[in-house]
């Protein structure tokens, strides 16, 4: 097992062996395992990159990430630009249905509101505009409405899903629904498979909210 020394030094390389990260003041630091980035980042693209990046290092079990956007230069928008900007992207993304999303822009920070059918197109609005130039921060506030579906088709078709995708890790996963509702507990021995379960999660008719409570043991 990684030391939080090993686990610090790898997470640095990585960093700089990513070639969307470009800043050099971003600190890390490493208590049993949980990761806190902190320092500041040219634009919102680059603070999202720089989690990606740490949370590929084996070892890495939680993120902290108080990465701050500083814009600087051409960088720098008002909110009206930016509002006409997000208003374009999500236009123009096939996968985001058309009116249903309403944002709002505040001092660089894009909030997203309304009513979608999927998760993926709830995360596709959101990666429409976090590589806008002069945002600072997405929030996404939109929720998945799904038709009732029982709650013991719900638990079936993920189990299904889980056990196509991720044979390793399927079994240690326990799922409980609820009214849409779904959570995922036990552990798993990687960001990709907590990711992977979390998406298997999504893709199941009738899921509102996913939970996802998995914890990595890597």
């Amino acid at each position: 097992m990684k030391t939080d020394y090993d686990l610090q030094r790898d997470i640095l390389e990585e960093l700089r062996w990513e070639p969307s990260v470009k800043s050099q003041d971003i600190g890390v630091a490493v208590h049993d395992g949980v990761v806190t980035l902190t320092g500041n980042v040219p634009t919102y693209a680059e603070k999202f990159a720089a989690e990606d990046a740490a949370k590929r290092v084996p070892g890495v079990r939680a993120i902290a990430e108080e990465l701050i956007v500083n814009l600087f230069g051409a960088h720098v928008r008002n909110d009206s630009d930016i509002a006409q900007a997000t208003t374009n992207a999500l236009d123009w993304n096939v996968t985001v249905p058309n009116g249903k999303v309403k944002t709002m822009v505040e001092n660089g920070w894009i909030t997203l509101s309304g009513d979608v059918e999927w998760n993926f197109q709830r995360d596709a609005a959101r990666d429409s505009v976090r590589h806008l130039m002069g945002v600072k921060g997405v929030t996404n506030l939109m929720h998945v409405i799904q038709p009732s579906v029982s709650t013991s088709e719900v638990r079936g078709n993920i189990e299904s899903a889980l056990k196509r995708s991720m044979q390793e890790n399927a079994d240690n996963i326990t799922i409980e629904a609820h009214h849409g509702k779904v959570t995922l507990r036990g552990k798993v021995d990687s960001w990709e498979a907590y990711n992977d379960a979390g998406r298997a999660a999504w893709s199941a008719p009738g899921v509102s909210t996913v939970e996802n409570d998995l914890v990595l043991t890597n």
